[in-house]
């Protein structure tokens, strides 16, 4: 697909791990497509064992749908871009060529979204501890996750956490922006289908509201 390209060239396709490190400075790409998926060797070792060695390479990592967490490391690893294995052909096509240009891509559906700015700004040298305060999920946000994944309305959470419709909405709201989703649907998915829910539990601030 990308060879179609002229401004494209795959200089390699490589499987395990172990045995393609020395591939991959011998070939000396301008930019490595990493599958998160790998699992012969952790992959964000694989990119901190990259930039360790060459500062001009540029890496984009693929995924499903990364954690905000694995984000957050692999942009201060040195990750350049990511692509979700749902992009279309055209999205594939732009993140490669934004990349090459300097550019910094993060996943689409966090365009917009306030886990957005704290990426931008550890990537630019800001102190990480103090900007995820921003982005902690406090006990109150925690319960409301937990009733949403259980299928409730903003009228029955507010009933069983005693809080108006208003209030839970807010909430909701602010949970959005933590998570860099967009409705309460992919917040149910979110808590169901991925394990992750744990370390939202293991960031909770001391805060109780």
């Amino acid at each position: 697909m990308l060879n179609e390209h002229a401004d494209l060239k795959v200089v390699a396709a490589l499987g395990e791990v172990e045995n393609s490190m020395s591939n991959i400075f011998s070939k000396k790409p301008d930019i490595i497509l990493i599958d998160l998926g790998l699992r012969s060797r952790n992959s964000l070792d694989v990119v901190k064992m990259i930039k360790k060695k060459s500062r001009e390479m540029k890496i984009i990592v693929m995924d499903l749908l990364p954690l905000q967490t694995d984000i957050l490391d692999f942009v201060k690893a040195g990750v350049s871009g990511f692509i979700l294995k749902e992009a279309s052909v055209q999205e594939f096509l732009k993140t490669i060529r934004l990349v090459a240009d300097g550019d910094k891509v993060l996943p689409p559906h966090m365009a917009g979204s306030l886990f957005t700015q704290i990426i931008e700004r550890v990537a630019n040298g800001h102190q990480e501890k103090t900007l995820l305060r921003a982005v902690r999920m406090t006990k109150r946000e925690r319960q409301v996750i937990e009733l949403i994944a259980d299928g409730l309305t903003n009228k029955e959470i507010g009933h069983i956490l005693h809080l108006s419709p208003y209030t839970v909405k807010s909430h909701v709201h602010n949970i959005l922006e933590k998570m860099a989703l967009h409705t309460r649907v992919q917040i149910a998915k979110y808590a169901h289908d991925r394990e992750e829910f744990k370390d939202l539990e293991d960031s909770v601030s001391l805060i109780d509201d």
